[in-house]
């Protein structure tokens, strides 16, 4: 029900029948990846028994400015990110930087 409702699963608004086909295991794969994030790196937090709108909407819509190197990736997140602490936990768990900057 989760997978369905909240990341879109029933939409099947496109004209062709192929992309329509695809939505399906789009959102099956996106909806592991959001129960591997919650058992994984929210283990122990509030977020732990989130549901997926909530974590995409709290964790995974954020206006950051995303900086690429050789060797790493940074994300620049606004100073004024309420979720800040959870979010920059969730990179240390799942073997990112240990802080982040801010603009």
């Amino acid at each position: 029900k989760e997978r369905q409702s909240m990341l879109f699963a029933d939409r099947t608004s496109c004209h062709d029948s192929r992309a329509n086909k695809f939505r399906l295991p789009l959102s099956s794969f996106s909806y592991v990846l959001l129960e591997t994030l919650r058992r994984t790196a929210l283990k122990g937090t509030k977020r732990e028994k989130a549901q997926c709108s909530t974590l995409r909407t709290k964790l995974l819509k954020v206006a950051a400015v995303v900086k690429e190197s050789v060797r790493r990736i940074l994300f620049e997140l606004p100073t004024s990110f309420p979720y800040r602490e959870v979010w920059e936990l969730v990179t240390r768990r799942l073997g990112g930087v240990s802080s982040c900057s801010s603009d």
